[in-house]
C-alpha cells in the first residue's frame, strides 16, 4: 500500500474518500430527469432538448433495440460525432441492457471492421454519410442491424432544410437510405417506438458498461472493458474535484467528442450527473467555438490542449467575450505551461492538467481548479485513488525525484481487455494498473509525466525526453504546435527532430531555433533537425500522432537507401 502523502495538500472542501452509489449509470439520467424534467439537457446548433425529451426518447431507442433483438451483454456500437442521437442512443443502449462501443466516425473500412468483429457488435448505429461505410463491412461482422442518423435529425427550422444542400456540397452526393430490411432509419425509431420504462437488475462492480477501444499506438486496438461502477466513480471524483460549480447552473461546452473517453465522463457523463446543460459541437472548428462560447456562455471547458492552442492563436480572437469560463480540464496530451498561463489571461477562468488513460475511465490525477497547483505537474491522486513510480525492469517501488513508470490503482481502473486475457495480466503488476508513462512524484506528492516509455529517445546513451523539449520549444514566441520525435540515425542509434508549426505571421529560422533551444537544453538534448509543416497529424481529439510523423521518416530513409 502507497503512502498517500498527496491528501495532506487537499482543500478542505475536497474529501480524500467517497461513497459510490449502487446504481448502473443509466440511472443518472433517470434521476436527472425525475429531478428537474424541464431543465435543457442539451443545446445543439440551435435545438435545444430538456431532460424529459432526452429520458424518453433514450426509453424509445432502448425498446427499439428489444425489438430487434438486443439482450443483456449484447454490444451496440455508436458511430457518432457531438450530438443530441449521440447521447439518446448511449443511454438508451444502457437501460436495454446493452453495453456501449464508441466508435471513431473517421475509421477506415479496415479499423471499422477490425473493430465491430473483435467486438462482435450486434447493433450498429450510423451517420448517413457513412452508411456506404458500414455497409461494406458487414460480411466479416455479426452486425444484424444498422440504424441511421443525420445531423438535420436534430436542427431547427430552417436549417434542416438547408442542411443537405451544405451536405452535398461536402461530400458530393445526396444521402439517402430506406427503411427497410436490416437499415433502420433513427427518425423513424423515434415516431414509432414507446418510452416503456425496462426493469433490468445489474451488478455494478461486473457488468459492462462500455467497451472503449485504446488508439491502437501500439498494435491493434484493444478493447477496454470499462463497468458500471468504474464510470461512477470517476464520474464522481470528477464532481468533487469541481466543487464550487452548481447543480443545475453549469453550461459545458462538449467539443471534446464522446467517442474518447475523456469527452464521454466528464461532458456527457458529468453533465448528467450534476442536472447541468451540454452545448455540442459535433468538429472542432475554432471559430465555431468562439461563437459558441461567447453566445451559450459555457462555465466548463474540457477539451485538449490544441483546442485551447487553436482559440489562442485565431486571429478573431478579440472580437469574442469568454469570461463565462469558470475551469477547464485539459487532458489527452501534455499541456504547455505557456498555453495554461494565456488562455487563463485571455478567459479569467482556471485551465489546468489532468492526466489518465482509456484503462481508468479516464481520470487519476489532476492539478486543484481551487487550491495549490503546481506548473509543469499533472497535479495529485484523485480521491480513492493511489499512485506510485515503479522501478521499469524489477518492479520495485521508488522514493521522491527518481523517474520510473507511473502505476495506479482505484475503483475506475478498469476490468481488463475484452477476450485478451494475457494482455491484461501484463498490465498489472501486484494489481497496480501500469500506465505506460514515465514520470516521478516530488515530495508533497504532485506527479510529473516525463514521456511516454515508448516514446522516449536514446540518443548515444542518453535518455531525452520529447516533452521536455517540447516545453521549451513552446516557449518560443512564433511556434503555435510542436511536437518532438526520435528519428532513426546510423550513429546515435537515433536523434532529436522538431516538428514545427508557425504562429501566422511569424518567422523564425532553424538556426535561430537553434541558438535559442542551446540556451535553454543541455547539448545532447537538443533537435539535430526541424521540420516546418502547416499542420501536424493529429487524432480526433487533437492529440498529436508523433508515430505517424517517426513512421514517415523511416519509410524516407527506406526510399533513400533503396535509391
Amino acid at each position: 500500500m502507497s503512502e498517500k502523502v498527496w491528501l495532506s495538500q487537499y482543500p478542505e472542501e475536497i474529501p480524500t474518500t467517497l461513497t459510490y452509489e449502487d446504481m448502473p449509470i443509466q440511472n443518472l439520467l433517470t434521476r436527472a430527469y425525475k429531478k428537474n424534467p424541464g431543465n435543457i439537457a442539451i443545446h445543439f446548433m440551435g435545438k435545444e432538448l430538456n431532460y424529459k425529451e432526452l429520458y424518453e426518447s433514450s426509453l424509445k431507442f432502448a425498446n427499439y433495440l428489444l425489438s430487434l433483438g438486443v439482450v443483456k451483454g449484447d454490444r451496440v456500437a455508436i458511430m457518432l460525432p457531438n450530438c443530441p442521437q449521440a447521447a439518446i442512443a448511449y443511454f438508451g443502449i444502457l437501460y436495454a441492457g446493452g453495453i456501449v462501443v464508441q466508435t471513431n466516425p473517421l475509421y477506415t473500412e479496415r479499423e471499422l471492421q477490425y473493430q465491430m468483429a473483435d467486438a462482435e457488435v450486434k447493433v450498429i448505429l450510423a451517420m448517413d454519410i457513412l452508411y456506404p461505410k458500414v455497409m461494406k463491412v458487414l460480411k466479416e461482422t455479426k452486425i444484424e442491424n444498422v440504424i441511421i442518423t443525420g445531423i438535420k435529425d436534430y436542427l431547427p427550422f430552417p436549417k434542416n432544410l438547408i442542411y443537405p444542400y451544405i451536405q452535398k456540397k461536402q461530400y458530393g452526393f445526396n444521402v439517402k437510405v430506406e427503411h427497410k430490411g436490416m437499415t433502420h432509419l433513427f427518425t423513424e425509431i423515434m415516431r414509432v417506438a414507446k418510452a416503456k420504462s425496462i426493469d433490468l437488475e445489474f451488478n455494478i462492480e461486473d457488468d459492462l458498461a462500455l467497451l472503449q477501444y485504446t488508439g491502437g499506438t501500439t498494435g491493434f486496438p484493444k478493447g477496454v472493458m470499462l463497468t458500471h461502477k468504474n464510470l461512477i466513480a470517476n464520474t464522481k471524483m470528477c464532481d468533487v474535484w469541481l466543487f464550487k460549480c452548481v447543480d443545475g447552473e453549469e453550461v459545458v461546452l462538449g467539443m471534446i467528442p464522446f467517442f474518447h473517453v475523456y469527452g464521454m465522463t466528464t461532458v456527457l457523463l458529468l453533465t448528467i450527473m450534476k442536472n447541468n446543460k451540454m452545448v455540442l459541437i459535433p468538429k472542432f472548428d475554432v471559430e465555431s467555438a468562439l461563437k459558441a462560447i461567447d453566445k451559450q456562455k459555457p462555465t466548463l471547458f474540457p477539451g485538449a490542449p490544441t483546442m485551447y492552442i487553436g482559440l489562442l492563436n485565431h486571429p478573431n480572437l478579440p472580437k469574442y467575450n469568454l469570461s463565462s469560463i469558470k475551469a477547464c480540464i485539459s487532458g489527452s496530451a501534455p499541456l504547455p505551461v505557456e498555453i495554461q498561463e494565456r488562455f487563463e489571461e485571455v478567459t479569467g477562468g482556471k485551465l489546468v492538467e489532468g492526466y489518465g488513460l482509456t484503462e481508468t475511465s479516464p481520470v487519476t490525477h489532476a492539478n486543484f481548479i481551487w487550491g495549490k497547483r503546481v506548473k509543469g505537474s499533472i497535479g495529485v491522486p484523485w480521491p480513492d485513488t493511489e499512485a506510485v513510480i515503479m522501478h521499469t525492469s524489477d518492479g520495485t517501488i521508488l522514493p521522491p525525484n527518481e523517474i520510473g513508470e507511473i502505476a495506479v490503482k482505484g475503483p475506475q481502473v478498469m476490468k481488463g481487455y475484452w477476450n485478451r486475457p494475457e494482455d491484461t495480466a501484463m498490465s498489472f503488476v501486484d494489481g497496480w494498473l501500469l500506465t505506460g508513462d514515465l514520470g516521478y512524484m516530488d515530495e508533497e506528492g504532485y506527479f510529473y509525466v516525463v514521456d511516454r516509455k515508448k516514446d522516449m529517445i536514446i540518443a548515444g546513451g542518453f535518455n531525452i525526453y520529447p516533452r521536455e523539449i517540447e516545453e521549451v520549444l513552446y516557449e518560443h514566441d512564433a511556434i503555435q504546435e510542436c511536437v518532438v520525435a526520435g528519428i532513426p540515425d546510423p550513429y546515435r542509434g537515433e536523434t532529436v527532430k522538431a516538428f514545427i508549426v508557425l504562429k501566422e505571421g511569424k518567422t523564425v529560422t532553424e538556426e535561430e531555433l537553434n541558438q535559442y533551444c542551446r540556451q535553454n537544453l543541455a547539448a545532447y538534448k537538443v533537435p539535430r533537425f526541424y521540420e516546418f509543416r502547416k499542420e501536424l497529424p493529429k487524432t480526433a481529439v487533437g492529440k498529436i500522432l508523433r508515430r505517424t510523423l517517426i513512421a514517415e521518416e523511416k519509410e524516407k530513409q527506406q526510399q533513400l537507401q533503396a535509391k
